[in-house]
């Protein structure tokens, strides 16, 4: 017997490359793994000892709080307005989530009706649609190859969709692509959601992993942006807390509202002790975020130039933990999901396949920046050698 949300979703791509990297691994193949993006860096050591610290407290144990501990909010409201000049109240405009991934699936539970219309780019990351879908909506998709070509593309969607859509979806630094976006692009999203009367979807998971020397802004920069806007951003990358499972939404007081709703029937919040960890990581020193993103560059910067010296030309992400990289010469014809799974077989090296991001994904895989340095140039030369032993094999055909 099949259930109705289940059979609204495709089968989930990443799964497929999962179950082949499981299976080589069982039979002893060292993996060099770019396909997750699960920081390898380890948790500072001052956050681990707050836990630690809290965990052996009295009461700890307890029920926590569905909208985060108050003291976390309050933290998160004071890095928004330290680090983008933006106020929040912790009491109506900030909510803690278990991760931004549940935030977003929660928040389209909270605010889809069946049939709603949901404006997102593609590629995207799998839960900008998919929560939506599960939650009884309907995807619009936008080809998004740059910011500029997704606003354009939502303009477009917008006048040729029935019924109107009641959302976009905005991801930069973006999952999978890498770009950013600057603050006039926001104040031109924010125009448009207006002018549309829609509400504006912000991931800003990685505002804190960039190269260049602007820090990423965020939506709610934008003068009014907050009536219309829920922003959601993460401990898991900056701070390398990715099983700890803290995030945060925030903005619009309406839709804080909504999503607290749903949550205060789904769960108690996060371990306190987690919380008062993530306290510590957004009050204490940033040293170690700074760390964490030089190592990032770097690694970026090793896996351009010797991938391409290896014949696969890698484009330098602007930031995120992510490159997004075309199929490399002579393996275009293969598909993404095909490619991946013979590199992985063939070489080694573990890669997630475009097509998992969407339509608009194809023809290009994500690399994530999660294996060191050393690791990153044995991987290279591993593609090298698959390049050489496919190449030909291509061309014959």
């Amino acid at each position: 017997m099949g259930f109705h949300r289940t059979k609204r979703l495709p089968p989930y791509v990443f799964e497929e490359i999962n179950r082949t990297k499981a299976k080589l691994r069982k039979d002893g193949v060292d993996i060099i793994d770019f396909g997750m993006g699960n920081p390898d860096l380890p948790t500072p050591a001052h956050i681990l000892d707050k836990l630690k610290e809290t965990a052996d407290a009295e009461r700890t144990n307890r029920y926590s709080a569905s909208r985060g501990i108050p003291g976390l909010r309050a933290a998160h409201a004071r890095y928004y307005k330290k680090r983008f000049g933006v106020d929040l109240d912790p009491d109506t405009e900030t909510i803690v989530t278990l991760g931004s991934k549940e935030g977003f699936a929660n928040l389209a539970q909270a605010i889809t009706a069946p049939g709603d219309v949901v404006l997102a780019p593609s590629p995207s990351y799998p839960i900008h649609t998919f929560g939506f879908l599960i939650a009884g909506g309907t995807i619009r998709h936008v080809h998004a190859p740059t910011p500029e070509d997704y606003l354009a593309g939502l303009e477009h969607a917008v006048q040729h969709s029935v019924p109107k859509p009641i959302a976009i979806v905005v991801c930069y630094p973006s999952n999978p692509t890498a770009q950013t976006a600057t603050l006039d692009y926001y104040e031109r999203v924010v125009r448009f959601a207006k002018k549309h009367d829609i509400l504006i979807l912000s991931d800003l998971a990685y505002s804190e992993i960039y190269f260049g020397d602007t820090p990423p802004p965020s939506m709610l920069q934008v003068e009014g942006a907050k009536e219309r806007t829920i922003e959601f951003t993460s401990m898991s990358k900056t701070y390398s807390m990715a099983g700890f499972r803290v995030g945060f939404a925030a903005g619009s007081e309406r839709l804080v509202a909504a999503l607290a709703r749903v949550k205060s029937y789904l769960d108690y919040g996060a371990y306190t002790p987690v919380q008062v960890a993530a306290c510590a990581a957004l009050d204490g020193p940033q040293d170690c975020v700074d760390e964490a993103r030089a190592i990032y560059r770097n690694r970026r910067d090793v896996l351009v130039e010797s991938f391409s010296r290896a014949g696969w030309p890698v484009p330098a992400p602007e930031a995120s933990m992510f490159a997004w990289a075309p199929l490399p010469p002579g393996c275009e014809e293969m598909g993404s999901l095909e490619f991946s799974k013979a590199l992985m077989q063939e070489a080694g090296v573990a890669v997630a396949p475009g097509i998992g991001f969407g339509e608009h994904g194809e023809g290009y895989v994500r690399l994530a920046l999660v294996e060191n340095e050393q690791r990153i140039r044995q991987a290279a030369r591993k593609v090298a050698g698959f390049l050489k032993t496919r190449q030909p094999r291509l061309r014959a055909v």
